[in-house]
C-alpha cells in the first residue's frame, strides 16, 4: 500500500509547500508501513519529480497531459481517485489551499473516505487516527479521530519545517482515461502575479494597513520587504480602498497565511485580519496606539509611528545584511 499526495507546481517548478506535503506523508508512511507515492500532473521536468525523493516520496506518478497545468477539478479528482484505488491507498494528501479545498472533498466523497481540513499534526494512531486541526479560523483546536478505512487529510501549509532526506524514486506514467466532460469548464485566461514572491509560498510577509495613510506611503512597505525578500499583504480596507491589488489582502474574507515572520505595520488587528495570519511562526506589529488589539497577539511590538519606524527598520536590515556578507 502507498500514501498518495498531491504535488503542486508553478510553471514546472515544484512547491516549496508540496516539499511539505511529501515529507508530512513520509512521516505517515512510516507510522503505517507503507511507501509514499506523489502525484505529478501536467508539464513537470523529471528533474523536478526527481527531487521529491529528498523528501521521502518512493514513486512519483506522471499524468503529462498540458491540461493539467491549470486546475480542473474533476480531472485532478479523477486521477487522484485511480491513482488510490491502484495503489490500494487508505491515505490521501493535497494541502489546504485553493486546489486542495476544490479536489480533496470530491475525492473523499468518490472513495467513501473521512476527511480532516486544515491538518496540524501527524496522526495520533495509538488510540485510532487522531488529528490536530485548525477551528473557529483558527481561534481554537479541534481533535478529529476518523474512522473510515480511507483518509484524506488536507495539510496547513508550513505547519512542519522542511528537511532534506536521502532516498530512491521511480518516474512512472499514469495513463488515465478522461472524457471531455472532465475538461468542462473551459479556462480563457489565468492571471498570474509576476516579478513577486507568491503570498502562499513566502516566508516572510510585510503588511501594511490604513495606518500607512495611503498608496503613496507603500514605498515604505516595499523597501523592507526588498530588503528582508519577503512578500507584501495588507487588511481589508487597504484592498477595498484600492491602495494594494486584492490579491494581497490577508484575512477571514481575503487570504490565509502561515509564514515564518509576519510584520504588519498601521494594523490595528481587527478579529477579521487575525483569523488569516494568526498561524504565523512570529508576529511582529508596529501601531503607535499602545491600545491596539493586534499587540495582544504579537511576539514583539513597536510602539511608534510607521512612517518612522520603518525607514529605520529597513536601515537596521540593511546593516546587517552588509555586516554578515
Amino acid at each position: 500500500m502507498s500514501v498518495i499526495v498531491l504535488v503542486e507546481h508553478n510553471q514546472g517548478v515544484i512547491k516549496r509547500k508540496s516539499f511539505e506535503a511529501v515529507q508530512y506523508a513520509a512521516g505517515i508512511a512510516e507510522k503505517l508501513g507503507d511507501t509514499v507515492t506523489a502525484i505529478a500532473l501536467g508539464n513537470v521536468p523529471e528533474a523536478e519529480m526527481q527531487s521529491l525523493k529528498q523528501y521521502g516520496a518512493n514513486k512519483v506518478y506522471h499524468v503529462a497531459d498540458s491540461r493539467l497545468d491549470d486546475l480542473h477539478t474533476r480531472a485532478y479528482t479523477k486521477v487522484l481517485a485511480n491513482a488510490a484505488k491502484k495503489e490500494n491507498s487508505k491515505v490521501i494528501i493535497t494541502l489546504h489551499d485553493n486546489n486542495g479545498r476544490a479536489v480533496a472533498p470530491r475525492v473523499a466523497v468518490q472513495l467513501k473516505a473521512g476527511i480532516v481540513a486544515g491538518a496540524l499534526s501527524y496522526p495520533d494512531t495509538e488510540k485510532g487516527f487522531i488529528i490536530k486541526k485548525a477551528a473557529f479560523s483558527g481561534k481554537a483546536f479541534a481533535y478529529v479521530n476518523v474512522l473510515s478505512d480511507i483518509k484524506v487529510i488536507m495539510l496547513m501549509a508550513n505547519t512542519f519545517p522542511v528537511k532534506k532526506v536521502e532516498g530512491n524514486v521511480t518516474i512512472e506514467k499514469l495513463e488515465i482515461p478522461f472524457e471531455e466532460k472532465d475538461f468542462a469548464v473551459k479556462i480563457k485566461e489565468v492571471n498570474k502575479v509576476k516579478g513577486e514572491i507568491p503570498l502562499s509560498d513566502a516566508e516572510l510577509v510585510v503588511s501594511g494597513g490604513r495606518g500607512m495613510k495611503g498608496p503613496e506611503n507603500w514605498g515604505l512597505i516595499e523597501s523592507l520587504a526588498k530588503e528582508l525578500g519577503a512578500a507584501t499583504a495588507c487588511s481589508r480596507p487597504v484592498a477595498d480602498a484600492h491602495w494594494r491589488p486584492h490579491h494581497e489582502h490577508v484575512g477571514q474574507t481575503g487570504g490565509t497565511i502561515r509564514p515564518d515572520l509576519y510584520i504588519a505595520a498601521g494594523i490595528s488587528g481587527a478579529i477579521q485580519h487575525l483569523a488569516g495570519v494568526s498561524g504565523s511562526k512570529t508576529i511582529v506589529v508596529i501601531n503607535k496606539d499602545p491600545d491596539a488589539p493586534f499587540f495582544k497577539s504579537a511576539n514583539y511590538g513597536v510602539v511608534g509611528d510607521v512612517m518612522e519606524v520603518l525607514p529605520k527598520l529597513t536601515e537596521a536590515v540593511k546593516k546587517f545584511k552588509e555586516q554578515h556578507q
